[in-house]
């Protein structure tokens, strides 16, 4: 009888043991949703979230996303199904942690189009300028923890890609740094997209919560739902990993994430300044023109980005859809 293959061998016992420490972590990141859920639970649907409140469902969704990203790599790096997935695509600690980093980042954004398709069914047929649902705040509470765990999670990425390696699927990280100074390394390198985490996660959440100026969910809702296109994004990443750039599954999958990302985050724009027209009587030329500065400011920060980067995107799509027909050419 043929010896099974290393990759689908049987976990060692020690290693076996291992598999235990997924448990506490699924169940901790089930704990959180259902204290927030019983914090909201008594809300009228218009009612304001207290500061009491939202602290509370702040620590849960910084507990539900840390346990969610442990409970992910303790799935890979524990179990025998992934320990084989990781043998299959050569994976290294650190595609491990950014592909966990990915599964919550998708995750995320499905809960904001939770929130962006409730409020916006909400708020948007009845007074579009006024009218707010709880849901917004509750989850710009929990939304906000994201933000600051996945400083640390894409810390966690950049230290086992730094300074960790892979032999022969056996993970070591070496120890001649301190936490600190990996730390300094990591914010030195990362300064962008940390600043952009704590930007978010403190003044977009007091925005949502504190300094909206009484306008209401149904632009908000919309505002959410810009995350739409992120599970499209991290599918793309995890795919890129596991060598799968040529596969029918990552062309689709990148089609599907131009579409919603031009839908969502460029075709929105309009829509809502549609909306806010007819909700004060003016048409399109019209509504813009009355829109207050800051607003306008505003609205061309956040779309002049995703022009370029759908530009960028879309760029990328033809040159992997041109790809195979130059290669047969050569």
């Amino acid at each position: 009888m043929k010896s099974k293959s290393p990759t689908l061998a049987a976990i060692p016992k020690n290693e076996e043991k291992k598999t235990v420490y997924m448990v506490p972590y699924v169940i901790l990141s089930i704990f959180p949703l259902i204290i927030s859920f019983i914090t909201v639970y008594d809300l009228e649907w218009e009612e304001h979230v207290s500061i009491t409140r939202g602290t509370i469902i702040f620590f849960c969704g910084l507990l539900f996303f840390t346990c969610l990203y442990q409970a992910l790599n303790s799935i890979f790096l524990h179990t025998n199904k992934g320990k084989v997935i990781i043998k299959v695509y050569k994976f290294s600690i650190s595609d491990v942690y950014d592909i966990s980093n990915k599964q919550v980042s998708a995750v995320q954004a499905l809960f904001c189009c939770l929130t962006g398709i409730t409020s916006v069914a909400y708020s948007c047929k009845r007074d579009v300028l006024r009218v707010s649902h709880y849901i917004s705040e509750a989850y710009a509470w929990f939304g906000a923890a994201y933000f600051f765990y996945d400083i640390w999670s894409m810390y966690e990425v950049y230290v086992a890609k730094k300074f960790g390696n892979q032999m022969n699927g056996d993970f070591n990280r070496t120890k001649t740094l301190s936490t600190f100074s990996k730390w300094m390394s990591y914010l030195k390198n990362n300064f962008v997209i940390v600043g952009h985490h704590i930007f978010i996660g403190c003044f977009g959440f007091l925005v949502i919560t504190y300094l909206r100026g009484g306008l209401g969910d149904c632009f908000f809702g919309f505002v959410y739902l810009m995350e739409a296109s992120t599970p499209f994004v991290s599918i793309r990443g995890i795919l890129s990993k596991a060598g799968l750039k040529n596969t029918g599954v990552y062309v689709l999958n990148g089609l599907m994430m131009l579409s919603v990302f031009f839908l969502c985050r460029i075709a929105m724009f309009p829509l809502v300044i549609y909306l806010y027209g007819n909700a004060v009587g003016k048409d399109f030329v019209s509504a813009v023109y009355s829109l207050p500065r800051g607003c306008l400011i505003s609205i061309a920060i956040l779309l002049l980005p995703q022009m370029y980067w759908f530009y960028l995107m879309v760029k990328g799509a033809l040159k992997v859809l041109a790809g195979p027909s130059n290669n047969n050419n050569t």
